[in-house]
């Protein structure tokens, strides 16, 4: 399968839901308000045309039942998790969280579709990689790259999926929902002492080192990316693309540069494109201590996705 190229540099179109507000306790350390700055700033910059971004749409809830069990979507849609499971998430269940929760999947499935049509596309949202089939967790209530993946397969628009993730914390949701399914190769690329306590394994896990900086993590990630391909024969890529990989990061524990970043994206961006493959790129994690610093490296995410 050979996607479309974009017409233009930067012509794709991505998807937003920061217009669903979700209240959170004072002090709570999840940066909401950054998905809303990073959308004004990714079109102060020029990087995005205001005409080429939509509101996401909520996902059906079959598609979010082909992949979680039907008993813990019912639970999240009528609000009656348990204290327990809501601590899991990270989140109080909510109206608006739901709303958002529902608008996140939606918006990397409309970008999948964009993507197997046009070449690229993204969400500024998703990446939510930590929830499994039946539960929540780590600020994640559903899990958007696999209802993309499992839609996209459903759809016989893609037959193989590749889930890269380069967010610090492992996928441990996305590993666990496709262990043994050969439709989908899982890699991650994350901080070997990092959240998960317990990881799940991945078709390719590549755990770093605390402290892993530009040098070896650029290294690390051309490897596993052509063993990914390799093994994985993709036809359709979805990117997990967390900033939570920086030095300035609160929860990331590596070291790497806003350069040693830009290099991580401008690789994936060309590698997929050289590679022929329609890729959908998810925001992922950004704790930035300021959260300046994940904002300035988001930026340049979608810099490498409209220059590369």
């Amino acid at each position: 399968m050979r996607p479309g190229r974009p017409s233009e540099t930067g012509m794709h179109r991505a998807y937003f839901c920061d217009d669903r507000e979700v209240p959170l306790p004072e002090g709570h350390r999840f940066p909401m308000g950054k998905y809303r700055r990073l959308r004004e700033l990714l079109i102060e910059s020029g990087l995005l045309d205001p005409r080429r971004t939509a509101s996401a749409p909520e996902v059906e809830r079959a598609r979010l039942e082909a992949v979680h069990d039907p008993d813990y979507v019912g639970a999240v849609l009528g609000g009656s998790l348990s204290p327990e499971a809501q601590r899991r998430i990270g989140f109080p269940w909510s109206p608006a969280l739901l709303r958002r929760s529902l608008a996140s999947v939606g918006g990397t499935l409309c970008a999948t579709f964009d993507a197997l049509e046009h070449g690229q596309a993204s969400n500024l949202a998703g990446g939510t990689h930590h929830a499994y089939r039946d539960f929540g967790s780590g600020y994640c209530v559903f899990n958007d790259l696999a209802v993309a993946a499992v839609a996209a397969l459903e759809s016989g628009r893609a037959r193989r999926v590749l889930i890269f993730d380069v967010d610090v914390h492992q996928g441990d949701g996305t590993a666990a929902l496709f262990a043994g399914d050969p439709r989908v190769f899982t890699c991650s690329l994350h901080g070997e002492r990092n959240f998960p306590a317990r990881k799940q394994r991945s078709d390719l896990d590549v755990p770093l080192p605390d402290g892993t900086g530009d040098g070896a993590y650029l290294q690390a990630l051309e490897a596993a990316w052509r063993e990914s391909l390799e093994r994985g024969r993709p036809d359709l890529v979805l990117i997990q693309g967390g900033v939570d990989p920086l030095a300035q990061d609160r929860l990331g524990r590596l070291a790497l540069s806003h350069a040693g970043l830009a290099a991580r994206d401008r690789f994936l961006v060309g590698a997929a494109r050289a590679a022929g493959l329609p890729q959908v790129w998810t925001m992922g994690g950004g704790y930035g201590e300021p959260i300046e610093a994940s904002l300035e490296a988001h930026l340049g995410t979608y810099r490498a996705l409209c220059e590369g």
